[in-house]
């Protein structure tokens, strides 16, 4: 099983509230190829690996993506916490806090929650890697 070490990897000490940004960032925590989507996709995809190496790796990749999805969150978190209703408004980040208000929503920047569809998990090696470099490349774009 897995040991959580409950402090995060690298401190997250953010002072002043960004809705804007939050707005942004929040795609990195459950947008399409964002760390929820990450570490589910590498978590599923060790069953079918035929490499007991390379079950390892997929495992251990997608328990780092979990303390991803941690950082990402507190980041979300900080930059959304104490604003005003017109900060809210401005930043055009109304609709998410309708439902939501200060909670951490896996969702994409346009507002579309997380879908476990925008994943792929074929158990074909080669299909599955494929997806998880796209999927990384994807991330390292925005």
């Amino acid at each position: 099983m897995f040991v959580y070490e409950k402090k995060l990897q690298y401190p997250v000490k953010i002072k002043n509230t960004n809705p804007k940004l939050a707005a942004i960032i929040i795609t990195q925590y459950g947008g399409p190829d964002g760390e929820l989507g990450a570490s589910l996709r590498y978590l599923s995809q060790r069953y079918s690996m035929p490499y007991p190496e390379l079950k390892a790796l997929l495992t251990d990749i997608g328990t780092e993506e979990l303390g991803h999805l941690e950082m990402i969150g507190t980041i979300v978190h900080q930059l959304t916490r104490n604003l005003t209703e017109e900060q809210i408004k401005t930043a055009g980040f109304d609709t998410y806090f309708v439902d939501r208000t200060t909670g951490v929503y896996p969702t994409s920047a346009s507002g579309f929650p997380w879908s476990a569809a925008s994943m792929a998990v074929k158990g074909d090696l080669i299909a599955d890697l494929t997806e998880d470099l796209a999927a990384d490349a994807a991330m390292a774009e925005v």
